[in-house]
């Protein structure tokens, strides 16, 4: 059974930093692209940082230069570090593992960001 883990949200003040996790079981994470998406109250859940099984990374504009994608294989978790954060970052965020037409979703973390 697959499982994907998300963890790290919570209410944080304008300015601010979060690291989301999520942790991956019962699936060969290292071949897996990970990413991380987010969706909005009344917004459609839209990509923010994804990392291949190279360990090559892609941003939405929106967070570039704020927001850090990582993975540890070995542990398999892949990590969101949230820099500078905005009010408008305010999400459920969720991890996405994807490879080949097959792919996972964990159940998502609240992020939530006061001004």
């Amino acid at each position: 059974q697959v499982q994907l883990v998300e963890s790290g949200g919570g209410l944080v003040q304008a300015g601010g930093s979060l690291r989301l996790s999520c942790a991956g079981s019962g699936i060969n994470f290292s071949i897996y692209a990970m990413g991380w998406y987010r969706q909005a109250p009344g917004k459609q859940r839209e990509l923010v940082a994804v990392i291949t099984n190279g360990g090559s990374t892609n941003y939405e504009d929106s967070v570039k230069g704020r927001f850090t994608i990582s993975r540890d294989n070995p542990k398999n978790t892949v990590y969101l570090q949230m820099n500078s954060l905005k009010p408008e970052d305010t999400a459920v965020y969720y991890c996405n593992a994807y490879r080949g037409g097959r792919e996972y979703w964990g159940k998502g973390t609240l992020v939530t960001v006061s001004s």
